[in-house]
């Protein structure tokens, strides 16, 4: 772990990351990609000493209440969070001074802060979304090995839908030959029905692969899964997007599961869904509380 004075801390989009680099593992990750000019090993935590109070003014200075997320570059809920907090103190802010928030995360950590998540909740909106990528423990196990779960991840579904917080799964990735099958498929959507998410998001049956990630991956690979790099490299070389064989069957598995259980399954649909405001009316949030 190391400290960074932030200059700022909300993008144009009001998405935020308290913390840059994660320890989750997880051997597919894009945030590791050289792109995004981490310039620390990814394990070695940059902490936003600053964070807070620059959340606090930048909500405080805001004409027009939005959604803030929380999560796109690293997972919010890594272990660190539970000694810092600042997640948690972000989240009182963000109810404090009425806005929504959505999170990504693959943790149960955030049931940690059920109780804001549902305040948030009832006065505005706020949605969990949460990265399913193999129905299988064991494989799940491997692929991300600091990290709950599914069947935890599953869990934290259903109590965030009992405590009336709508969810969001993203499906992805889907590495070939490794979870590319319909069984995985139809075992995550099956976990998806149970929850009653709002939603499923997924790109694509297959992962993306740029300089950074692409080389932990294959190092990852040879590690876990011997002579399957060399499957990769012969297929796709030095492609960005990596398709899964299957993906044709996949995603008509996924797009007819979706549509027949009312899931909503359109990126577009998803995404205005994620970034629109909705600021429930006095009286109802009156009535929630009493």
């Amino acid at each position: 772990m190391h400290y960074v004075d932030a200059k700022g801390i909300l993008s144009a989009k009001n998405g935020m990351n308290l913390y840059r680099g994660c320890s989750h593992g997880c051997i597919y990750c894009d945030s590791r990609s050289k792109c995004y000019h981490m310039e620390h090993t990814f394990e070695d935590i940059e902490v936003k000493r600053n964070a807070i109070p620059l959340l606090a003014d930048t909500l405080r200075r805001k004409r027009r209440r939005c959604m803030i997320g929380m999560g796109a570059m690293t997972d919010p809920y890594i272990p660190l969070e539970l000694e810092l907090g600042h997640v948690r103190q972000a989240l009182a802010l963000i109810y404090e001074h009425g806005f929504g928030a959505t999170l990504i995360t693959k943790s149960n950590r955030i049931l940690r802060d059920i109780d804001l998540l549902e305040k948030i909740n009832k006065r505005a909106k706020c949605v969990v979304q949460m990265t399913l990528t193999t129905y299988d423990e064991a494989l799940c196990r491997k692929i991300e090995p600091n990290v709950c779960t599914t069947r935890e991840r599953f869990e934290v579904l259903k109590q965030l839908r009992d405590a009336g917080i709508p969810t969001v799964v993203w499906l992805a990735p889907i590495l070939p030959w490794i979870n590319d099958t319909e069984e995985n498929i139809s075992g995550i959507l099956n976990l998806c029905i149970q929850a009653k998410v709002y939603g499923v998001l997924c790109f694509g049956m297959g992962l993306t692969l740029r300089e950074g990630n692409r080389e932990y991956f294959y190092a990852q690979l040879d590690r876990l899964f011997p002579g399957l790099k060399e499957r990769y490299v012969r297929r796709y070389r030095n492609q960005y997007i990596i398709d899964s064989p299957n993906s044709g069957c996949l995603m008509r598995l996924f797009h007819q599961t979706c549509g027949k259980h009312g899931i909503v399954h359109s990126k577009e649909q998803i995404f205005s869904y994620l970034q629109t405001f909705e600021e429930k009316p006095v009286a109802e949030q009156i009535s929630l509380w009493g």
